[in-house]
C-alpha cells in the first residue's frame, strides 16, 4: 500500500537527494525542501541536482520545495537531512509544526557548544514530535546508483520504525531496526574523524597493514567513548558502527576520507575543505569529541593525535611517534574490564 499523504526530505544535500530518490521509487510523492531556489528550479527543469549527485536523474515523484511551512503541513513523516551547523536555527522556527511528526535524522554530527546529537536536538525543539535516526554505511553516489546497500532506522519508538522500514525497503536498499537510537546515532558521527585519518595514511603511502589497524583501533576508541556514555556496546558491532567505520575509512567517496587525503598530499584544512566544497562533518566533530573526552577523561590517542595535526601545529610523524610509544592496552575493550571486580 503506498503512503496517502507525501513525504518530507528536508536538505537538498547528497544524501537527502539519494533518499528523497529512493521514497520517489517506492511510490511516494515527496516534497524536497531546500533553501536556494535556484537549486529548486534546476532541479524541476532539468531533473538533477546541479551541485550534488551530477548525473543521477531526479524521479519525477520527487517535487523540490522552497517553502519549508507547507512541506511540513503536508507530511507526517520528515526525513531531515540538514547540515549539523544548521538544523536548530532552521527548525526552531517551526516548533509548532513539528508537533506529533515523525522526524528521522539524516545527519551524522555532534552540535558544538552542547555536544548533542542531531535527535536530541530535534526532541529539544520539538518535544512532543516521534524521533528516529537513519545511520549506516551509505554513501549517498552508491545508494542513488542502487547499490545494494544496508542501513538502520532506530528509535523507541516501534511504530515509526515500522514506517520507515516500509517507506524506505527496496530492491536495493534493506532497513534493519535498533532501539538504541543513541548508539545508532553515536556511531554515525564519531566515525566521520577517523575516515579523516583513514584518508591521510593512504594519500601518504601507509600499508594495508596500518590501514586496517587504524580501522580496527579506531573501533575501539570509538566504542570506549560511546559505552562511557551510556550507548550498548554491541551496536557499534553492527551495520551502524562497524559497517559504517570500513566503508568511510576505505573509500575515496568519502567526504571525510577526501578531506583527509587531500591534508596528506600537503594542502591546508582550509584548502581541503573548499577543495570538496560540501560539508565534511568529522572536522567539526573532532573538535567537540577531544573536548569531551577530556572532560570524561576517555583515552582517544587517535582523536587526540588527529587535533594535534590539524589545530596544534604536530606534524603527522610527531604524532605517530607518540602513538607507536604510548602503553598499548587490552585489544578488545567494548566492556570495561572494570565491571568485573
Amino acid at each position: 500500500m503506498t503512503e496517502q499523504r507525501a513525504i518530507a526530505v528536508l536538505g537538498g544535500g547528497s544524501f537527502g537527494t539519494a533518499v528523497a530518490n529512493l521514497l520517489a521509487e517506492n511510490g511516494h510523492r515527496v516534497h524536497q525542501w531546500m533553501r536556494d531556489p535556484e537549486q529548486a528550479e534546476a532541479i524541476r527543469l532539468n531533473r538533477e541536482n546541479p551541485r550534488y549527485l551530477k548525473g543521477i536523474k531526479i524521479h519525477p515523484g520527487v517535487e523540490p520545495v522552497t517553502d519549508l511551512q507547507a512541506a511540513l503541513e503536508a507530511c507526517e513523516l520528515c526525513f531531515v537531512a540538514l547540515p549539523s551547523s544548521a538544523l536548530r536555527s532552521v527548525l526552531a522556527a517551526h516548533a509548532e509544526r513539528l508537533s506529533g511528526k515523525m522526524l528521522v535524522s539524516l545527519t551524522k554530527g555532534i552540535e558544538a557548544h552542547s555536544f548533542k546529537l542531531m535527535s536530541e536536538i530535534l526532541e529539544e525543539i520539538a518535544p512532543q514530535a516521534r524521533i528516529g535516526v537513519l545511520s549506516g554505511p551509505n554513501l549517498a553516489r552508491e545508494v542513488a546508483e542502487h547499490a545494494l546497500t544496508a542501513t538502520v532506522v532506530a528509535s523507541a519508538d516501534e511504530d515509526l520504525c515500522s514506517r520507515v522500514q516500509a517507506a524506505l525497503h527496496g530492491r536495493t536498499f534493506r532497513v534493519y531496526a535498533s532501539a538504541d537510537r543513541f548508539g545508532v546515532e553515536l556511531g554515525g558521527a564519531l566515525k566521520n574523524v577517523y575516515a579523516i585519518i583513514a584518508g591521510m595514511a593512504v594519500a601518504l603511502g601507509m600499508g594495508e597493514n596500518t590501514k586496517s589497524m587504524l580501522i580496527t583501533r579506531a573501533l575501539a576508541e570509538m566504542t570506549r567513548f560511546a559505552v562511557s556514555q551510556g550507548a550498548n556496546p554491541m551496536t557499534f558491532l553492527g551495520l551502524a558502527g562497524v559497517g559504517d567505520l570500513i566503508v568511510t575509512c576505505s573509500s575515496p567517496k568519502s567526504r571525510n576520507y577526501q578531506v583527509g587525503f587531500a591534508l596528506g598530499q600537503g594542502l591546508s584544512l582550509e584548502d581541503a575543505v573548499a577543495r570538496l566544497g560540501e560539508v565534511a562533518e568529522g572536522v567539526n566533530t573532532l573538535k567537540v569529541l577531544k573536548a569531551k573526552a577530556q572532560e570524561l577523561n576517555v583515552y582517544m590517542p587517535l582523536v587526540a593525535g588527529l587535533h594535534a595535526i590539524l589545530f596544534e601545529g604536530y606534524t603527522l610523524d610527531q604524532v605517530i611517534g607518540q602513538l607507536m610509544r604510548g602503553e598499548p592496552k587490552t585489544d578488545v575493550d567494548f566492556i570495561s574490564t572494570s565491571g568485573f571486580n
